[in-house]
């Protein structure tokens, strides 16, 4: 009993240690979503003009239609020129002559315009500030396959934590009367507000 006792409070603090700057960025990161409202935030908009090379357009042969990806060398230009990574499997819509992308990111978000005749090329780019870049991080909004995977290992760890920790609870209540009383209002102080005031 001893030995499986040592394993889960290993489990319980090594699950923690995992879990502790996550929690502490969740935690935050819930309050300032719930007052996003009165958290000032002031957008900066960086917009670009450049003519893209003639081989490069060249390139973009033949022109597609609808909803497809940029081509490779289209790509590498708009990194090495304008320091933009459009992600694989990113699909610009193309039409009328025109290519338009719109390239969303955490905190912010971007798009740009390619005239395929001229080679004309706008790129604008919005920054709302690293509240707002955490605040997307917390949603996973627009953060790619890495982070989403970090979220979900990051959920297994918090309910590992909370699971061995449950147990922790279950052995020591004998000698602490106040661990159930104290797990029952964790349950009922937002099941009552749930029921009272969310509507």
């Amino acid at each position: 009993m001893t030995r499986h006792l040592g394993t889960l409070r290993q489990w319980h603090w090594v699950s923690s240690a995992i879990c502790l700057v996550g929690l502490a960025l969740f935690a935050f990161t819930g309050i300032t979503l719930n007052h996003a409202a009165i958290i000032p935030t002031n957008p900066v908009i960086t917009e670009l003009e450049r003519d893209v090379p003639a081989d490069i357009l060249a390139a973009i042969d033949p022109v597609p239609e609808g909803d497809a990806p940029l081509p490779d060398a289209l790509r590498d230009w708009l990194s090495d020129e304008l320091s933009v990574n459009v992600r694989p499997g990113l699909d610009g819509e193309w039409g009328d002559g025109e290519l338009y992308l719109s390239i969303p990111r955490p905190g912010g978000d971007a798009w740009l315009s390619l005239d395929l005749e001229d080679g004309f090329l706008v790129y604008e780019r919005t920054d709302r500030g690293w509240i707002s870049y955490l605040n997307d991080l917390h949603k996973g909004r627009d953060t790619g396959v890495a982070w989403s995977w970090f979220i979900d290992i990051f959920a297994v760890a918090c309910f590992l934590f909370s699971i061995t920790g449950l147990v922790l609870l279950m052995r020591d209540a004998p000698t602490r009367p106040a661990t159930w009383p104290s797990v029952a209002l964790g349950l009922v102080i937002p099941l009552l507000l749930i029921i009272l005031f969310v509507h």
